[in-house]
């Protein structure tokens, strides 16, 4: 299957939440009750089944050095123009760099993985480097610039792998497989309905919020620049990185979709929580959202030919 044809059923289903949504046979709250569908108890099945089934010896550690490099310097870049460029204050520049540069490995990560790359081996490892590295980042600035004393709550920032269930299913796939522990049937078939239904409920989702979110203005310039680093900067990073590295055209079609995939919603939830940057976090993930339909499918048609 040509990879641009991958993207087809992600469009139509997109497509098909959004006219849901217009035509009202979703409610307004249905896309963020999908959403949590989808991250809750979709998702993680997902993760366990496949990474409990991976050989962790199967993992290259030059791909997630890749992504690391293209995460750490968009999110940087996004950081040090927020103050210098846009006169944002302390507190604000951690979610600009966030906006930058934190992939939407869950939602939207998942059903581009299964559709285009056939597997979410890479993304799990994307989701861990994420959650266990980034966002500890981002959250200690935020504790800081958002406590009046500047005390920073460690025992968030430690208990947030154990409330995630996404980290959680992957780090019990990761413990079945390094145990090469088999898991029952009847328990498989379950996982496996569940997650059979992360990628059609996902889409669905993301078409209602568009429609949700359809009227909402763009940032301007700022948007426009977040938007850049977002799609174009940190997947031409990605692929800079991993030719350097030698990786194989697999591993860089891994890599770069991965890294070109939008704002996460987590984006706007952190700044939400501590009262900062709230409306361009949300207009971020919104417009990234939109334009990866086409970013991503841009870059499938490029590295296939690659």
């Amino acid at each position: 299957m040509n990879l641009l044809n991958a993207f087809i059923p992600i469009w139509a289903l997109t497509a098909v939440g959004y006219a849901a949504r217009r035509r009202g046979l979703l409610g307004e709250s249905a896309a963020g009750v999908l959403g949590r569908y989808v991250f809750h108890l979709a998702m993680p099945p997902a993760l366990f089944l496949t990474l409990s089934k991976t050989p962790l010896s199967s993992f290259d550690v030059r791909a997630l050095v890749a992504f690391g490099v293209s995460t750490g310097v968009t999110l940087g870049v996004g950081w040090f123009a927020a103050g210098r460029l846009f006169g944002r204050k302390q507190g604000e520049r951690p979610i600009w760099g966030m906006a930058a540069g934190y992939v939407n490995s869950a939602n939207l990560g998942i059903p581009i993985a299964l559709q285009v790359l056939h597997s979410v081996s890479f993304l799990a490892e994307v989701v861990l480097l994420q959650v266990l590295v980034v966002t500890p980042i981002i959250l200690i600035a935020l504790d800081r610039h958002g406590d009046a004393s500047g005390t920073v709550r460690l025992r968030r920032i430690l208990t947030l792998p154990v409330r995630n269930p996404v980290i959680l299913g992957s780090a019990l796939g990761v413990v079945w497989s390094v145990g090469h522990w088999h898991v029952p049937a009847e328990v498989s078939n379950c996982l496996g309905l569940l997650s059979g239904s992360a990628v059609p409920v996902a889409l669905v989702a993301l078409g209602a919020s568009l429609h949700g979110e359809a009227r909402a203005s763009a940032a301007g310039r700022e948007i426009g620049v977040l938007t850049a680093l977002k799609l174009v900067l940190q997947p031409v990073i990605a692929f800079a990185v991993g030719e350097l590295l030698h990786l194989s055209h697999a591993q860089l079609l891994a890599v770069v979709v991965c890294a070109g995939l939008p704002t996460a919603q987590n984006t706007f939830i952190f700044a939400q929580e501590y009262g900062v940057g709230e409306a361009l976090a949300n207009r971020a993930v919104i417009v990234t959202t939109t334009c990866s339909l086409a970013t991503l499918a841009t870059v499938a048609a490029l590295l296939g030919n690659h």
